[in-house]
């Protein structure tokens, strides 16, 4: 278990949580007003249940493997940066792995407000015709 002391432990262990689908230990990482999550196309979620709705339709499960990590302080906020590859199965059952993503998080007295997710998901779909 990741030790949740810092903006960088707290997004990480909130990111452990949610690949567990522990939605009770991830909303522990939140700041009690929720989560504003913006993914690729713009597609905003104000609940975990509603972003694993949409992500029902996507793939069966993903994994994210950290390659780099940075924080830093923005006025009232911490940020935090998290950077890697996807890993994970298709809803067809293929495996699929080395899709580049990068999470930004916000927060506000330790707790996670904000995430602004970007990755080529869409783009690895397109290069390999995977509807």
């Amino acid at each position: 278990m990741i030790e949740s002391t810092t903006a960088l432990g707290t997004c990480e262990a909130f990111l452990e949580a949610m690949e567990r689908r522990d939605l009770t230990a991830a909303r522990s990482f939140l700041t009690e007003d929720g989560l504003e999550m913006v993914f690729p196309g713009g597609n905003r979620f104000s609940s975990l249940e509603e972003m694993l709705s949409g992500a029902a339709g996507r793939y069966r499960f993903v994994r994210k493997s950290f390659d780099r990590r940075e924080s830093w302080s923005s006025g009232a906020d911490d940020c935090a940066l998290i950077a890697g590859t996807l890993s994970g199965e298709w809803l067809n059952g293929e495996a699929f792995d080395g899709i580049r993503f990068i999470d930004l998080f916000d927060l506000r007295d330790g707790k996670i407000w904000r995430q602004h997710v970007w990755n080529d998901m869409g783009e690895y779909k397109l290069k390999h015709g995977i509807a």
